[in-house]
């Protein structure tokens, strides 16, 4: 663990959701002399700037410089800057050590942590699993949701629980850095980021660090259903160290009463039981903090309900699969199902036979709108249409719609082109449900 005291350390990617932030302040905090380093221009990081007034951070922004990385004492890198990334290279090729906000925090955080991961659910499931254990434990939850723990390190005790949603990414790194968590949960494995990762085998890989330094004693929770994820059962890794192997699954488990719609949510909530299991918590106690889950923001989430149509906002699928799931939460020919987006490269398969036997009309958006469309009036879609704009697509879902229908968007494939994130596509269609 690298003293921080004096040292000149860049931060590589301020961004807008907190990590970046957080790690420039706690650094600083810390008795480092800090360079914050971003691509974009000051005027589109103007929020992100803000929250730093006043502390002495030295800024590049609007590119990088090689001296900011080759020259400095460690670099904090955002865990959406892959690896591979020249500036990046050129520290390690000078010897530079690289980590990430998370690193720095699994590295000295003293209460056990489970860890959460997964192609999809993994929001949903850390986020129920930290209601479940807060009835029990002194409960921290952060990570990929967007909440920094680096601030609260000196408030958390031994005897806390510490609850991590990780991303493909920030596992890249952390299997870099030979850390597991005590706990590890796996919902689902699916391509994904491969624009990132550079191939499916290299994404499964990184979310596999998740378990591939855990120790005698600890526990991997394994979603049953996931062939990709049972793989791992099955081809126990040496490096695993022993973990004890829990699967978990919907089938022939107890199911909980849940507010939340969808079998996936049900899911989501047998492997957030076991993981608190794992801990000593009991099913009843489960039962009691997850009865008034209300979901998060952007997950399969009620937005607007008019004159018998309710409108739900699914913006986080971003994968076919996750559309596909969603749209099996409601009752066949009864969803108005807004799809599309940007092309990853992923196939759409999963997606098109569902939307094509069990929707009552299908609203193509975005980039792959063109293809997501033909795949399914070839498979036999009562209803496909070309609306382009997400905008257009809510006009005609209003159009459509009845008593009784479902207007869902979960549209299987990222936002970027028409939107700069999910949460800014899901919002712009929560304004449109109730502009009518």
């Amino acid at each position: 663990m690298i003293e921080l005291s004096g040292k000149r350390v860049t931060v590589a990617g301020l961004g807008h959701f907190g990590g970046g932030v957080a790690a420039a302040r706690w650094l600083v905090s810390q008795g480092a002399t800090v360079t914050v380093t971003d691509k974009a221009p000051a005027d589109k990081l103007a929020d992100s700037v803000a929250q730093l007034a006043g502390l002495p951070i030295t800024y590049r922004l609007g590119g990088h410089e090689e001296a900011d990385f080759a020259g400095a004492d460690l670099v904090v890198a955002s865990p959406a800057v892959p690896p591979s990334n020249p500036y990046l290279a050129a520290a390690r090729s000078s010897g530079v050590p690289v980590t990430t906000e998370i690193c720095l925090f699994a590295e000295r955080c003293r209460a056990p942590v489970v860890g959460v991961t997964g192609t999809k659910g993994k929001s949903t499931t850390a986020a129920m699993l930290g209601a479940i254990l807060g009835r029990q434990f002194t409960t921290w939850f952060g990570g990929n949701i967007g909440t920094s723990l680096l601030p609260e390190l000196p408030n958390i005790e031994p005897d806390h629980v510490v609850v991590l949603e990780l991303s493909s990414f920030m596992l890249d790194y952390l299997g870099r850095a030979g850390w597991s968590p005590h706990v590890a949960v796996v919902t689902l494995l699916v391509p994904d980021h491969l624009d990132w990762h550079g191939s499916f085998a290299v994404y499964a890989a990184a979310k596999r660090n998740v378990l591939r330094y855990q120790k005698p004693g600890d526990v991997a929770v394994v979603n049953e259903e996931s062939a990709a994820v049972m793989d791992w059962v099955d081809d126990r890794d040496p490096r695993a160290g022993g973990a004890r192997f829990v699967p978990y699954g919907v089938a022939g488990r107890r199911p909980f009463e849940l507010c939340i719609p969808g079998r996936h949510n049900q899911l989501n909530a047998q492997g957030a039981y076991a993981a608190a299991a794992a801990l000593g918590v009991s099913w009843d106690d489960a039962q009691a903090a997850l009865r008034d889950f209300a979901g998060l923001p952007h997950r399969l989430q009620l937005v607007h309900e008019a004159d018998g149509v309710r409108w739900f906002n699914d913006s986080i699928a971003t994968v076919p699969e996750a559309a596909a799931a969603a749209l099996a939460a409601f009752d066949d020919g009864r969803v108005i199902h807004v799809v599309g987006g940007s092309d990853k490269g992923l196939d759409v398969t999963p997606m098109v036979g569902p939307l094509a036997a069990r929707a009552k009309a299908v609203l193509c958006v975005g980039q792959t709108g063109d293809a997501v469309a033909a795949a399914v009036r070839a498979a036999g879609g009562r209803d496909v249409r070309q609306c382009v704009t997400l905008d257009a697509a809510a006009a005609a879902a209003r159009a459509i719609a009845a008593p009784g229908d479902v207007v869902l968007l979960s549209p299987g494939f990222a936002s970027y082109g028409q939107f700069t994130n999910f949460q800014e596509r899901g919002e712009r269609f929560a304004a449109l449900a109730r502009e009518g």
